[in-house]
């Protein structure tokens, strides 16, 4: 008979194989860890962390802009793994995008989810609740995804390029249905044998609480990190100053003479090989004043232009244009929430008091003020105040 205080040889055996599962799991932590720091030092798994947390931040919002749901995207984990091994990485059936640098860098990533994330972000994207999805994915599920991941792809490209000082710009990417244990998709994958995981966790609203995984190959992640720590230099190397001769003053009539003669110009010599004569202009020598010879300006005299009758028929002809006559009654400034939130039956409150005059505007021009007044069933304005000329020399600006 057996005591209840005593575990029976079932209980015993489970808490037995949960201990070694637990051993196995924690020697499988430590061997990847052991394995990280063996490729990638502390410093630069830190970077390449924070590269990807930066520019995840910004495809975040642009997946929630989307999704029209809170998305979040948490601070990633670094591994490398080896691409014989991707199997154990990748057991389950995923979408696999991949997206190709074509200025800025020179490299590719492949960005991989769950095939049930990707069908529910196809589901949003198509206009569904994002509930009871299939996982298989159709063509258009496909087409939606991609349409998603080019969005948050475009601004993680935007960041970088704020990152790294430089103009980063990455293709259109490509999807396909990456399942390891079949041999499917496997064209996809990087075809370096050492790569980069960085892991991200994605959870959208109360429908995706999964990761999403970004490969890259150990030499590219390198290069990110040398190229952020040690930007390349670009300055642009100094033009040499040109050689100018210094004019060397010969006295060419006698101090008391006002002539002067004609200055004789002599051509720039080139940088590298500097001329060896001197440019002589005529003027008095050093130590000598010679009287300036000034003259009066004269301008010739204007007369008012006068208008033929071909000329004047051209000028009338602009009394003939249409011009557009706007009566702005206010302005305000509203944010984009603002905007979206207006309903029918909704108030905007305008910059101007109850009784101010309204603006006449030509052609998005301030020309006069008035009062608004009704004439029999249509609205009118009674002008009470011309712009000054200064006034619509402002407003032209």
């Amino acid at each position: 008979m057996m005591s209840d205080d005593m575990l029976s040889q079932e209980e015993i055996d489970a808490l037995l194989k949960g201990g070694d599962r637990d051993d196995t799991e924690e020697s499988a932590t430590m061997e990847a860890v052991k394995g990280v720091e063996e490729y990638l030092d502390a410093f630069e798994q830190d970077t390449l962390g924070e590269i990807g947390n930066i520019s995840f931040g910004s495809s975040a919002t642009a997946l929630s802009s989307l999704l029209n749901q809170k998305v979040e995207i948490t601070t990633p984990t670094v591994n490398v793994v080896e691409k014989s091994r991707l199997k154990d990485e990748f057991p389950h059936p995923y979408a696999a995008i991949e997206v190709q640098y074509t200025e800025g860098f020179s490299g590719a990533n492949l960005f991989v989810i769950h095939q049930n994330d990707a069908a529910i972000i196809a589901d949003l994207m198509l206009g569904g609740s994002g509930t009871n999805v299939t996982q298989e994915l159709g063509e258009l599920q496909l087409s939606a995804v991609q349409e998603a991941m080019n969005q948050m792809m475009g601004s993680a490209a935007t960041s970088m390029s704020t990152i790294f000082n430089k103009k980063v710009d990455i293709s259109p990417p490509s999807i396909s249905l990456l399942n390891l244990n079949e041999g499917e998709g496997t064209e996809s994958i990087p075809q370096q044998e050492l790569l980069i995981k960085i892991s991200f966790r994605l959870k959208v609203g109360e429908l995706i609480d999964s990761n999403i995984m970004q490969l890259i190959p150990l030499q590219f992640g390198k290069q990110l990190v040398t190229e952020l720590m040690n930007p390349p230099q670009t300055q642009d190397e100094p033009a040499p100053p040109s050689i100018q001769q210094a004019p060397v003053i010969k006295p060419s009539a006698p101090a008391s003479a006002v002539q002067t003669p004609p200055a004789s110009v002599a051509p720039m010599s080139s940088p590298s090989r500097p001329s060896k004569e001197p440019v002589h202009i005529g003027q008095a020598s050093l130590g000598q004043t010679a009287p300036a010879n000034v003259e009066t300006a004269v301008f010739s005299s204007f007369q008012s232009a006068q208008l033929g009758d071909q000329e004047a028929r051209n000028l009338n002809m602009l009394f003939d244009i249409p011009l557009q006559v706007t009566v702005e009654l206010g302005r305000t400034n509203r944010n984009v929430k603002d905007i979206l939130e207006l309903t029918s039956g909704s108030i905007i409150e305008l910059d101007k008091l109850a009784g101010e005059p309204v603006d006449v505007l030509v052609n998005n021009r301030l020309i006069a003020r008035g009062e608004v007044v009704v004439i029999e069933e249509n609205f009118g304005v009674r002008i009470t105040n011309i712009a000054s000329p200064a006034d619509r020399l402002k407003n032209l600006n």
